[in-house]
């Protein structure tokens, strides 16, 4: 099955559903992702048996603020799928794929750690690389550039990237 036939068989559930470079991208409201990833991973025409990671952008000026995007694999027909989900700022929260896909485990906690996007469900959804005290989603693009001074031999200085003026 090509990647316009693949979308041609879900377009009928998602109308918003394209292809581009070869690759199947879906959007779905945030109530149809478990049934939908569930959907892609059983039925044998889809078999998308291999979750590859879930992600996530950010655009503060636009609604919905944040758009997930998980990334799935057909090892059996080899091609790809991509489902994307918007999320508002006031509630950035989607169940977790963790009881479908186990591999989804890790990426979802690399998600909540830099973007603070909830997997509600997800079995141990806590700080997977920065420290657990930590207060904000480094990842946002609201959150400042941050950075250290630089000081050379000389008496050379470089302010931070957030610092920097032209």
């Amino acid at each position: 099955m090509t990647a316009i036939e693949l979308a041609e068989a879900v377009r009928a559930t998602w109308p918003e559903t394209v292809v581009s470079r070869g690759e199947l991208s879906v959007v779905l409201e945030r109530e149809e992702l478990l049934s939908a990833l569930e959907r892609f991973r059983d039925e044998p025409r889809f078999a998308f048996d291999l979750f590859l990671g879930v992600t996530a952008t950010d655009w503060p000026d636009a609604e919905p603020r944040f758009w997930l995007a998980y990334e799935l694999y057909s090892m059996t027909h080899r091609h790809r799928a991509r489902l994307k989900v918007g999320l508002s700022a006031d509630d950035p929260a989607v169940p977790s794929a963790t009881g479908l896909y186990p591999a989804a485990d890790w990426h979802e906690r690399e998600t909540y750690d830099f973007f603070g996007i909830v997997f509600e469900g997800h079995p141990n959804l806590r700080r997977l690389l920065l420290p657990e005290g930590w207060e904000t989603f480094p990842l946002r693009k609201t959150e400042e550039l941050g950075g250290v001074n630089t000081y050379y031999r000389g008496g050379a200085f470089i302010p931070p990237v957030d610092k920097r003026t032209s």
